[in-house]
């Protein structure tokens, strides 16, 4: 009997929270995909890796990291008849929770062999694929104080929370922000803009929104809170799930959004977990092009018509 060719391609990232705190978690996942699967690492950004993988010719791309490695090899995917899988191997692993992933390594690699192809809409920001959030403001200057802590005492999801206290210790002043939401315009003072695609990060913290993103709308939030007092009310209000809508987080539901940050020619952006410096005005908006996703085939997600019209 022939040996049958690999048709899944690995990309992993060997810097991952999970990987660096339990480094036989990959080789665990590979035991389980067997001849089928072929394993590549990469260091820096995973979309090289996946776009040479689609040009191998592999059904299904596994990302094995974090959200950050999940958006770079999606990014690599979207518009390719090449299936996005995860093998969640990252601190918060949010896209794969959204797909209902296990997080044990051998028990997601089982899922994936058997799971399911389904297209999902993908946002992009100033052309660039994001599948959870953006966020400007005070977010990602969480992220470059958590990067700091780890780099000192290792990937460890407690630390990411001592290092969004310590931001917020730190808080400065709001942004004034020109924000243009479909077919009108305001002019906002806010310390931070979150804007969400994943309607499970959203349910984690007892946001409103999941169901403007389940119609391809995106859930867009504005800090209402001026005060380093007033975010770590918020922060607080988020851990136990009770952000008054109202009083806490102003929420708006755009198909698309445009956003200039006054005085300001470039901006540091959170995307999907990486820190990034940005050209201004930033412009968020559905994507033309699907991306397949491999979900485990006792939860499928439900079914979408394509985008029609949309691009970014």
């Amino acid at each position: 009997m022939a040996a049958r060719t690999a048709d899944i391609c690995v990309i992993a990232n060997p810097k991952s929270g999970a990987a660096q705190r339990n480094p036989g978690a990959l080789d665990a996942a590979m035991a389980v995909f067997g001849p089928r699967a072929v394993l590549r690492k990469f260091s820096g950004d995973p979309a090289p890796q996946a776009e040479q993988a689609v040009r191998d010719g592999f059904r299904i791309i596994v990302a094995a990291g974090g959200d950050g490695t999940v958006a770079g090899v999606a990014h690599a995917l979207a518009g390719t008849d090449s299936a996005l899988a995860v093998l969640p191997l990252g601190t918060f692993n949010y896209f794969a929770r959204g797909l209902q992933m296990p997080e044990d390594p051998e028990a997601a690699a089982r899922a994936i062999l058997s799971g399911q192809d389904h297209s999902i809409a993908v946002a992009t920001l100033n052309g660039r694929l994001f599948l959870n959030n953006v966020s400007i403001g005070l977010y990602p200057a969480i992220l470059e104080e958590r990067e700091a802590t780890y780099a000192r005492f290792g990937r460890y999801r407690i630390l990411a929370h001592l290092a969004s206290l310590r931001t917020i210790l730190r808080f400065q002043r709001p942004y004034r922000m020109l924000l243009e939401l479909d077919e009108t315009r305001r002019l906002v003072r806010t310390p931070m803009v979150f804007i969400a695609r994943s309607a499970y990060q959203l349910d984690q913290f007892g946001l409103k929104g999941g169901e403007a993103i389940s119609a391809d709308r995106f859930a867009l939030f504005l800090a209402q809170k001026q005060t380093r007092l007033g975010f770590l009310r918020l922060a607080w209000r988020l851990v136990r799930r009770r952000v008054d809508h109202d009083r806490d987080v102003q929420v708006l539901t755009p198909e698309r959004i445009g956003i200039t940050v006054l005085g300001r020619q470039r901006i540091s952006v959170a995307l999907d977990g990486e820190k990034l410096r940005m050209d201004l005005p930033l412009t968020i908006a559905l994507s033309n092009d699907q991306l397949h996703v491999i979900v485990p085939p006792e939860k499928p997600l439900p079914a979408k018509a394509p985008p029609q019209g949309r691009g970014a």
